[in-house]
């Protein structure tokens, strides 16, 4: 398929062929929610934890006789039973990541790639680059493209400048190719991939 390249200030820089291994795919919902979830089960902090019955500070003397009570023979005031006691079954400290292959995460990069593609929503850019790091200016340049939620996917490095520039502007984010993810270009309403990066991102899923 073929796509207009633009530059920064909105003006054609010619057209680019792009693979249709990668943008020309059907996007499948099913594909793409699984390697979110991976990446999101991944991401998740897993700090959750309670104290369990062995955690509490409490005395481990027997709370009353065993026989002759006419209640239950309970041990230990730890007990989840009684207050203060341990929590049964709670939370411990744990990675929520699983295993997701290789193959497969790289086959939801393209379809999510190609997601972006169909529904018009893919921008070329033929360089990501600034002479200077104004933010007012790359500000004025997005407003006029109409840019208000997107991702920026470069090539193996991401320029300094343009960096800078980007960082301070909400709604704006910019990753080198290798940073190039399924969560991230879903969660924008507009890709835009300057010229190295589709030729970075065409090696890398190759």
């Amino acid at each position: 398929m073929k796509l207009d390249v633009i530059t920064l200030d909105g003006g054609k820089a010619g057209e680019i062929e792009l693979d249709e291994a990668l943008f020309g795919l059907e996007p499948r919902a099913d594909i793409l929610h699984r390697v979110v979830r991976w990446q999101r089960a991944k991401a998740q902090a897993g700090t959750h934890s309670t104290l369990g019955k062995s955690d509490v500070s409490y005395s481990t003397k027997k709370i009353y006789k065993q026989k002759g009570t006419g209640g239950a023979r309970h041990g230990s005031k730890k007990a989840p039973i009684f207050r203060h006691g341990g929590v049964y079954k709670g939370p411990v400290p744990r990675s929520h990541a699983h295993d997701l292959t290789k193959k497969f995460r790289a086959l939801g990069l393209r379809h999510a790639l190609s997601a972006k593609a169909t529904t018009g929503n893919l921008v070329v850019l033929d360089t990501a680059a600034m002479a200077e790091a104004k933010t007012a200016q790359l500000a004025k340049a997005a407003q006029a493209l109409g840019w208000k939620r997107v991702l920026i996917i470069d090539g193996a490095d991401v320029n300094e400048n343009f960096a800078m520039a980007a960082r301070n502007i909400e709604g704006i984010d910019i990753l080198p190719s290798m940073g190039a993810n399924v969560y991230d270009i879903l969660k924008r309403d507009t890709l835009v991939i300057t010229k190295a990066g589709v030729e970075a991102l065409e090696a890398r899923l190759k």
